[in-house]
């Protein structure tokens, strides 16, 4: 009896080990310069926040950055943005500022992180 139990433990066991995937990367983070080809050439973008807003934003090559809402929600806005050692950095109108890191999430979407909390997820 006792070896029955062993091995249907062992068999469990198994079964987990083999449903997680050992090859799964973590997340890739964007470099600064990475972050500002791809995103800060002028050309729109959407961003969802993590309550689903929806947002086509603009960065713009000489640091300047605009979002209008894509959707119900939100509000329009300007402000300005700079990378930093880590990703970057935003200053929105009448808001202190606020940097970030980016890290892949997908095919064409990437997770906006302040520390380890998820603001927002880019797509293309």
């Amino acid at each position: 009896m006792r070896a029955q139990l062993m091995g249907g433990i062992a068999g469990i066991a198994a079964v987990i080990v083999c449903a997680t995937p050992a090859w799964a990367a973590p997340p890739t983070k964007l470099a600064p310069t990475a972050i500002q080809t791809a995103f800060f050439n002028g050309q729109p973008f959407t961003a969802a926040t993590t309550s689903n807003v929806k947002f086509k934003m603009t960065f713009t090559a000489d640091g300047k950055m605009k979002r209008e809402p894509a959707g119900g929600g939100g509000a329009k806005g300007e402000g300005t943005w700079k990378l930093s050692k880590d990703g970057f950095c935003t200053t929105w109108k009448g808001a202190g500022a606020n940097c970030f890191t980016v890290v892949s999430a997908g095919d064409n979407k990437w997770s906006v992180l302040k520390g380890s909390t998820i603001m927002a997820t880019w797509s293309k």
